[in-house]
């Protein structure tokens, strides 16, 4: 049968109903895992057919992988990871007027008294790193770490610093770091997502889910969430009453007026759509096999604390292991409950921090030890650190109570690397005596970003995206790669 042309008003009504019918699919034939997998806007970007293929970076990565562990809240690295007995020494005496003139703190005013580490420290490793009693665990893997105590950062308060962490700036709308990698090197398994986001903690990061968003990047770019309970992704599965067989009919035919839309109209974001949906379907194999946990040995169940089926950092340290050693490049674990104020027991950097570090370095230990016997640790890089660090003073609204606390400090504080070309063993750079500031080998969080990059093989400046008519790159104009920890 011929068919006769259509008018311009039929013309119109036709492409009305064509993009009516792409628009409110998502909860039929062609919804598969949107909702986790994202909708952005990039217009007037070229992406090709398969955004998610694998690429090659600017030069030779030391890193194939990262798995980033976030510590939403900031832990008190004071109490942790720099041992400060000056501090100790000094504890309740008055902070001196010239370590606090001209600062503002999020909930501490006039004059705060100084307090020293509660906690135990002890040297571990060859190279003797001061590490305390909180993270029994990882005195076992004091030879793998590097321990930067000169961090500082831009922000005080969590969510835009958490942004400027992860996105390089305070203000949403950036790229996430997973974004950029995923970006810049694609994915090595296409029945996986190149970037995927766990929580812990019951709760989102402060920042939300701009923490792992795409931005102006196409949007399969973006962090991919998956959780331990439940469904590993929601709206992964076939609707009920739905075969496998008639889902594939639907999103082929789906997928021809996408790549109709996409020849009319040119955009960009319809390729990415595309490619969502076709990855959504190959996930519903995939992904319920690589995060069931149960079939690990129970030796290694027990070597991180997980449970099959249990909400923990646990078992999403365990799955990230999982998913890097099927070809995910980026892993993002956010745990929440490390904002250590003192405002109830909880937040007690005495045993309200023991019972939290309970929950987190036996898994981060075993992780990294895990990657290590299976030969994986020499080219994954794995990152532990919050947003910023807490002040060597009492928190102002709990300074009278028993219970002790610290307020937020971007000033100075510490993280670790592991593994992926940074040397294992030692700590790069020192805070002063008292903890205020950076005094020996600063490093901003723009350089912290730079680095991750140039050990999977990019030049941080010119890894960059055009953006309404500028270039636009994770670390802003800033950053340097920090060459003293480098392999």
């Amino acid at each position: 049968m011929i068919q006769k042309p259509f008018g311009a008003n039929e013309a119109h009504l036709q492409h009305l109903t064509r993009r009516h019918f792409l628009k409110d699919c998502q909860v039929g034939l062609g919804g598969i895992a949107l909702s986790a997998l994202g909708a952005g806007h990039l217009p007037g970007a070229e992406l090709p057919p398969a955004p998610l293929t694998s690429r090659k970076p600017h030069f030779e990565p030391a890193a194939k992988r990262v798995v980033y562990i976030h510590c939403a809240g900031s832990p008190p690295h004071l109490d942790l990871l720099d041992y400060k007995p000056e501090l100790v020494k000094r504890s309740g005496q008055d902070c001196p007027d010239e370590f606090i003139k001209g600062k503002e703190f999020a909930f501490t005013k006039g004059k705060p008294k100084l307090m020293g580490t509660p906690r135990t420290f002890t040297q571990h490793g060859k190279g003797g790193t001061w590490l305390s009693d909180a993270v029994p665990h990882f005195h076992g893997i004091a030879d793998e770490m590097c321990v930067v105590r000169s961090m500082y950062t831009d922000q005080f308060n969590h969510a835009p610093a958490q942004l400027f962490l992860l996105t390089g700036s305070p203000r949403q709308g950036r790229p996430s770091m997973g974004s950029w990698v995923t970006y810049g090197l694609g994915s090595e398994n296409e029945d996986l997502p190149g970037f995927v986001v766990m929580i812990s903690g019951g709760i989102q990061p402060s920042a939300g889910k701009n923490a792992w968003g795409s931005g102006f990047l196409p949007s399969v770019f973006q962090g991919v969430q998956c959780r331990s309970k439940g469904d590993p992704v929601l709206y992964v599965k076939d609707p009920k009453g739905m075969s496998r067989q008639l889902r594939r009919k639907g999103l082929d035919a789906l997928r021809t007026l996408n790549e109709i839309q996409a020849a009319e109209l040119g955009s960009p974001e319809t390729l990415t759509r595309i490619a969502q949906y076709e990855l959504a379907y190959r996930m519903q194999v995939s992904v319920p096999e690589v995060m069931d946990i149960s079939r690990e040995p129970e030796g290694t169940l027990n070597s991180y604390g997980a449970v099959p089926g249990a909400s923990s950092l646990a078992n999403n340290c365990l799955l990230a292991r999982r998913l890097l050693e099927k070809g995910v490049r980026f892993v993002q674990l956010f745990d929440w409950g490390w904002d250590f104020h003192g405002t109830n027991p909880k937040e007690d950097i005495r045993d309200g921090l023991t019972k939290k570090c309970a929950t987190m370095d036996r898994p981060v230990a075993a992780l990294i030890r895990d990657l290590k016997e299976r030969g994986l640790l020499e080219d994954t890089l794995v990152i532990w650190g919050g947003e910023f660090g807490r002040t060597p003073f009492r928190e102002g609204r709990t300074a009278g109570g028993k219970v002790l606390g610290r307020d937020h400090f971007p000033d100075c504080y510490s993280m670790f690397m592991a593994g992926g070309g940074i040397q294992g063993g030692i700590t790069h750079g020192q805070s002063d005596e008292l903890g205020f500031s950076p005094a020996e080998n600063p490093v901003h969080v723009h350089d912290l970003q730079a680095t991750i990059l140039h050990q999977l093989g990019f030049d941080h400046e010119r890894l960059v995206h055009r953006f309404q008519g500028r270039d636009y790159r994770l670390t802003d104009v800033h950053g340097k790669v920090i060459k003293g920890i480098l392999a």
